[in-house]
């Protein structure tokens, strides 16, 4: 009687210990389905509650419809997508170099792969193949972070890390000025510097076909390799004596983040510090374990980029201000308070 007590007792715990784990994932979810409805009723014409939901199942006037399916709805879904996949990408390098201050901006992936958008536009090649725009910042994206791998090694510290994707974005950030000075026409070099600046506004379902099979991709790639990461983080001996290909591992990883860092950039321009803020308030959260922050710094990362969005718009300007102008105000302070915890934390652990 007392042993079938006992195993009682333990299945309930292991129950109660599997909802309390889940319940910040619940939360999040919660969070970014609130933004995405308040997303889609916030703009130049106001919109209730009960009227989106009302025109996002076809009903309503004509006008609402168009407001909310053709206009809205397209940026609500890229705003999810792509702070998801930063997010995401994020937490996978961050588990991947074992480092919390890992982010693919710092590694130069999304400047890489605005270089390749950039080169298609110019070029006219994204008004001939819808698909350029995409495939062109992927394989830019791909190849930065594969070069950075290469040229700082497997047992590369933070700096030497951070010097070596400096260098790739600034050779990128050099790369894109050359194609704005060198664009056919001034509207050119006008289209490119404003979509550089990152935005949602003015997409459409397009953008979203054009975007979303790649990010989805990209995520799942990194999502597969969840369990990787927790052995990975005991160190790459024990990882690889646990049955982990490290090198097969962290081609997955550059391979994942290029789709979906290069998805996101096609139809957004640059949006920085997604990747970065995005685990850093999801841990507190789920713990250190890299497996449980995956899917969390996806959510919050899609949390932030559609706040964002929501706030741009809501800000007074005689001109609209750019999501990715938003994001960075917010991404570099964060980074630079980052950089002073971990100098305190060294500190305190030399003294």
């Amino acid at each position: 009687m007392k042993a079938t007590e006992a195993v009682r007792t333990a299945g309930v715990t292991a129950l109660v210990a599997r909802a309390v784990g889940r319940a910040p994932v619940l939360l999040l979810g919660g969070l970014v389905v609130l933004l995405f409805l308040l997303s889609l009723g916030i703009g130049p014409v106001r919109l209730s509650p009960d009227v989106v939901a009302t025109a996002l199942f076809g009903g309503g006037s004509e006008e609402q419809r168009i407001i909310v399916q053709e206009i809205r709805l397209p940026r609500a879904v890229l705003a999810v997508a792509v702070g998801g996949v930063l997010g995401l990408s994020g937490a996978a390098l961050q588990g991947l170099l074992r480092n919390p201050l890992a982010a693919p901006e710092l590694f130069g992936a999304p400047q890489a792969a605005a270089l390749g958008a950039v080169l298609v536009i110019a070029t006219g090649l994204a008004d001939v193949l819808s698909f350029a725009l995409p495939l062109a910042a992927i394989v830019a994206a791909f190849v930065s972070v594969f070069v950075l791998l290469v040229i700082a090694g497997r047992n590369a510290g933070l700096l030497l890390l951070i010097l070596a994707g400096l260098a790739l974005s600034s050779l990128a950030g050099a790369g894109t000025a050359l194609t704005m000075n060198l664009a056919p026409n001034p509207f050119a070099a006008l289209e490119i510097s404003f979509w550089l600046l990152g935005s949602l506004e003015d997409r459409s379902i397009r953008h979203v076909a054009m975007a979303l099979p790649f990010i989805l991709a990209g995520g799942a790639i990194l999502l597969s390799q969840r369990h990787a990461f927790r052995a990975l983080s005991l160190g790459e001996e024990t990882a690889e004596s646990l049955g982990v290909d490290v090198s097969r591992l962290r081609l997955a990883v550059i391979l994942g983040v290029a789709l979906g860092v290069g998805g996101s950039v096609a139809v957004s321009g640059t949006i920085g510090f997604i990747g970065l803020v995005g685990p850093h308030l999801a841990r507190p959260l789920v713990g250190w374990d890299p497996a449980r922050l995956l899917v969390p710094s996806a959510l919050v990362g899609a949390a932030l980029l559609t706040a964002a969005d929501i706030a741009v718009r809501l800000l007074p300007s005689t001109n609209s201000v750019r999501v990715g102008v938003l994001t960075a105000l917010i991404g570099v302070p964060f980074f630079l308070y980052l950089i002073v915890r971990e100098r305190r934390a060294l500190s305190g652990g030399v003294g």
